[in-house]
Formats: structure tokens, sequence, C-alpha cells
């Protein structure tokens, strides 16, 4: 493992703003809680424009600021193309459309919604890359499919928890046949795999042109930590009273609001929960710094 980056007079002040961009966040997170006293607008916005600006801070940190942008590029025009393919076409995520919840569209398909995928697209990518070991070198051999692959389960783990709230909670896009999942079609799930896998993998080999930046434990696990909000507010949606007994999909099937929090609350914390401790464990830390470290996927 490359030498940690040493802390200038740049770094601490960049690490505060990422803080605070973990704040806001949370703090869209906790006024999902009152989405009936404040804009539906504000919570959307404060829950995808700060992971967007996480990425490309800490991005440009870890990859330089060429580097971000290629990530960013390769997110943007994947996640664009497929949903704009899906919603004209079905595939690869199934028929559905988007209503005004999450405000301006382009061609039918909301900017807050791309950079949704640019904010927890990074954040999965760093997870996976804690998972196999904290490397900055370019990724070679097994690891330079591995890596893709995980981040793509990340990012999936992360649509598992959300999209059924958001489609027939929030009624923020509606599957026009409804689905085996809470209302969400199976091809969804398979979609979002597909989508992510194609620009990680391009990304992955990208970088066998250049070389990441060493970074300080501590910037590492405020990624971590982001995703773990995450999860964390997703479990903070069951304490959100309600009168609503049950939803009905665009299929006529009706399913009870409480299962569909539960089941949010059972993949945050037994899922996504999971992957970031594995993330966790595998940064260094000083009490874990005698115990051996497996050098896996090398």
């Amino acid at each position: 493992m490359p030498p940690l980056v040493k802390d200038n007079g740049k770094v601490p002040r960049t690490r505060a703003f990422l803080v605070l961009l973990l704040l806001l966040y949370v703090l869209g997170r906790i006024l999902q809680l009152y989405a009936d006293r404040v804009p539906t607008f504000l919570i959307v916005a404060l829950q995808v424009l700060p992971p967007a600006a996480f990425a490309l801070l800490h991005g440009s940190l870890l990859y330089r600021l060429r580097g971000i942008l290629v990530f960013t590029a390769l997110c943007l025009g994947s996640g664009t193309f497929f949903e704009s393919l899906s919603l004209r076409t079905g595939f690869p995520f199934g028929h559905y459309y988007f209503t005004d919840l999450m405000g301006p569209k382009v061609f039918q398909l909301p900017i807050l919604l791309a950079l949704a995928y640019l904010g927890m697209g990074y954040l999965s990518w760093i997870l996976a890359l804690a998972i196999l070991g904290h490397k900055t070198e370019q990724p070679r051999g097994l690891r330079l499919i591995l890596l893709p692959l995980i981040a793509s389960c990340i990012m999936v783990a992360w649509d598992l928890s959300m999209d059924p709230i958001w489609a027939n909670i929030d009624r923020a896009w509606v599957w026009q046949q409804g689905g085996a999942y809470f209302g969400v079609p199976i091809s969804n799930f398979l979609g979002w795999f597909l989508t992510t896998y194609v620009f990680y993998q391009a990304f992955a080999l990208s970088l066998r042109s250049r070389t990441a930046l060493p970074l300080t434990p501590q910037l590492w696990r405020l990624a971590i930590f982001f995703y773990v909000a995450s999860a964390a507010g997703n479990i903070l949606l069951a304490a959100q009273p309600s009168t609503v007994v049950a939803v009905t999909d665009p299929s006529g099937r009706q399913w009870l609001f409480a299962d569909i929090l539960h089941a949010t609350v059972l993949v945050s914390l037994f899922l996504m929960g999971t992957l970031a401790l594995l993330a966790w464990l595998r940064l260094p830390h000083p009490d874990l710094a005698k115990m051996p470290n497996p050098r896996l996927f090398e």
C-alpha cells in the first residue's frame, strides 16, 4: 500500500467541506419526516445534491480533477442512456415514467435523478475499493473485474432499499405494470446492475493509464459514513407517522405500507449495513494495526 497522503493547509479545509456536505445530506433525511411541512423539492435536492458534490470533491482528491470528470462523464452518460432507453422501450429497467416530484426534466428524465447516479455511484465505488483492500494502484487481473462487480452490487443494494418507497409511497416514478418487489419489477434491479456495471467497468479500464492518489483513512471513512447515513435515513422512515394502511400499484395489487417500510429497514440494516461494515473493517485502524491484514484478490 502506498504511503498515506499527509494533511497540508488545503486538505483540512476540504475535509471540513466534505463533512458539511454529509451534514446537509443528514438534514435532508431528517426533513423527510416532515414532508407535510417542508417543500418536497427541497427534501429531494438535499438527498441528491450533497452526495453529488461530495463525489466531485472527494473524487478530485483521489483521482485528481481529470479522473473524477472521467468518472462523472461515464456515470452520467451510462445512466442517462439506459434510463432514456427504458423510458421509450422498457429495456433494461421496465416500463415506467417519472412524475413531477423530482423537479425539472430533460427528455422525460429528471436532472436530479441523473445526479443521484453520480453521488451514490461514487460512494458505492469507494466501498468496493475499501472491501478489496484499500488500494490505489491501477486495477489489474481479477481485481479489474471484481471491482466493478462489487461496486454494482453495492449500488443495487441501495436501490433495493429505496425504490419501493420512492415509487409506490412518494410516487416519484410509476411502474406502469407494477412488480413483484412491493410494486417494483425485478427487471429494474437487473437494469440497475447492468447500467452501473457498464460505467464502473469502463472507469476501471480507464484507470490502467493513471494512478490514484493515497488518502488518509479519515477521508476514506467519510465516504463510508455517507453510505451509512443513507442506510440510516431509510431506517428513520420507520418512525414516520402515517395514516396510510396500504398502497396500490398500477397493476391493481395492494401492498401494506408497513411491509414496505419493514423491507426497507431490513435491506438497509442487514445488506447496506453489512457492506459498510466490511468496507470499514478493511481500512487501516490503529486498534487493529497489529492484526494480520489478509491480502485478498491481489
